[in-house]
């Protein structure tokens, strides 16, 4: 230990510190070189993952751009054939609208020519009409004339009528006054008895029973009258008496020698009133006269 300035030192210490500051030094730069190691080890690491990470993004980027590319064109041409469509569908429907005002055009071309033509139609015939109501109207005014004139001469047949029906009630009325009833062969008192035509035509006006005319003959056999059946058997002339032969019901009855103008009876079934036989004219083997038979059947009780 040597003193200097009244300082006392120790040289001994002095290496030892010198050499504990080397050795620390050194542990601090090999401290920091493997520091510095490490951060480079972790630094090119870092660089590596970075470098793999960029070109994996640049891939992905390629990628997201060329799908994105694809996208975009494949949109692209979606617009472009939209817009295709679109000016197609404008253009369709600018001609359809053309031809739609074309042919409206002509459609009402059409119908302004059909309804002038219905106008002229119409006035021609309102105008033939018109003069076919004047030319009608004239023949019905000409037949209104004419049928004034024909009811003034109707009313003057119709008075002249109801003269002769007044004058025929009157000959009729006489000659219903001049008909007889008599008591017939039966024993049955007759309705009127007529004598000749225009007696029976006024019983018939009377229509208090049916009449049926007959003009029979010997050689003609049988002979239907009124549902009966007559067979002539003689006629006596000079005597004015014949005899015949009634068939009714299936009932075979003869009448012997009656005379004209005798009512001739008989019964049928069905009728409580005798049928009537009266005979007007009596000639060499023929009898003529009418058959009477009641309205209404009454059966005989």
């Amino acid at each position: 230990m040597e003193t200097i300035n009244g300082t006392k030192t120790n040289n001994d210490a002095a290496p030892r510190t010198t050499n504990w500051a080397v050795w620390a030094g050194g542990l601090a730069l090999g401290g920091m070189l493997f520091t510095n190691a490490l951060l480079f080890h972790k630094s090119s690491r870092l660089e590596d993952e970075l470098s793999r990470l960029r070109s994996a993004t640049n891939a992905e980027l390629g990628i997201i751009r060329e799908s994105s590319t694809q996208s975009a064109e494949n949109a692209r041409k979606s617009i472009e054939d939209l817009a295709s469509q679109l000016t197609e569908t404008q253009t369709a429907a600018q001609k359809a609208a053309a031809s739609a005002a074309q042919q409206s055009r002509v459609n009402a071309d059409r119908a302004a020519r059909r309804a002038e033509e219905l106008v002229s139609s119409l006035a021609e015939q309102s105008k033939a009409r018109h003069t076919e109501t004047i030319e009608a109207l004239g023949v019905i005014k000409q037949a209104t004339d004419a049928n004034a004139a024909k009811v003034g001469e109707v009313a003057s047949e119709v008075g002249g009528v109801r003269t002769e029906v007044a004058t025929t009630k009157s000959a009729l009325d006489a000659t219903i006054a001049d008909l007889k009833s008599v008591r017939g062969d039966l024993g049955v008192q007759s309705g009127l008895i007529a004598t000749n035509a225009k007696e029976l035509a006024a019983l018939r006006e009377l229509g208090e029973r049916n009449y049926h005319e007959f003009a029979i003959t010997r050689q003609a056999g049988p002979a239907k009258v009124g549902g009966i059946v007559l067979t002539l058997k003689k006629a006596d002339v000079k005597r004015n008496k014949f005899s015949f032969e009634v068939i009714a019901d299936d009932k075979r009855v003869e009448k012997k020698d009656k005379t004209i103008n005798e009512p001739v009876q008989f019964y049928v079934n069905g009728s409580r009133t005798p049928y009537e036989i009266v005979v007007n004219s009596v000639s060499k083997d023929k009898i003529a006269g009418y058959l009477a038979t009641p309205k209404i059947m009454t059966a005989r009780r």
